[in-house]
Formats: structure tokens, sequence, C-alpha cells
């Protein structure tokens, strides 16, 4: 994983990374403030060699404000970091589906009671 700050450092970054060993792009998300962040995924060497050429890349047109990898990744944070719908749709995740519906709940209802009191 890289995360740039602005869209150019990360396309450099990625480009760089798909040049220069046996990786796949597994997704590129805009996070929000100018941030972006690009996982990668392929045999954990050929990553650690990507993601260096990525961060020098990257770093020639932009800043790179966090970088990271790891190494054979559990299969829930594969999904979570393929897909959030796939991830909330696994049958081995109800756990976590009933914290996070009971989470949006709660936040929604802080949201409606700061609103409420803005109004008074």
């Amino acid at each position: 994983m890289i995360e740039t700050r602005g869209l150019i450092g990360a396309i450099e970054a990625t480009d760089v990374m798909l040049k220069t060993a046996n990786v796949s792009l597994v997704k590129s998300e805009k996070i929000g403030g100018a941030l972006v962040s690009v996982y990668i995924e392929g045999d954990v060497g050929a990553v650690k060699t990507s993601v260096d050429a990525g961060i020098e890349g990257a770093n020639k047109v932009g800043d790179v404000v966090a970088h990271h990898i790891i190494p054979h990744p559990d299969e829930e944070i594969e999904r979570f970091l393929k897909g959030r719908e796939s991830y909330k749709k696994s049958p081995t995740n109800k756990k976590h589906q009933s914290k996070s519906k009971s989470k949006s709940k709660t936040s929604s209802t802080v949201k409606k009671r700061k609103v409420m009191k803005k109004d008074e």
C-alpha cells in the first residue's frame, strides 16, 4: 500500500510499481483531503521491490504520506482491501456486521442530537 497526497503522485507510484516487478493492482482509492491510496498484490519480494520503487517515483512528483506491506495477509484483510461490499457479505464475518450496523445507528443518533442542539 502507498498513500500519496495528490493524484499525480499516486498515478506515478502505480505506474512504477507495475513496471518494476510482477505485481497486480488491487485498487486505488481517493480518501479525501487530497489523499489517494494504491493497493497492489503479489509475491512478498516483488511487492517490496515495487513499493520501494513506487515511493521513489511518487516522491519525484508529489508526496508519499505513508506506505505499508502486509506479508501474507489474513483472508479477511484481503476481502476488506479488495472491496468493502465483499467484506460485509462475508459469511465468516457476522460479528463484524452486527457491530458495524449498531455503530452506524449510534453515529446517526449522535448527529441528530447535534443538529437538534444547533436549532434550539
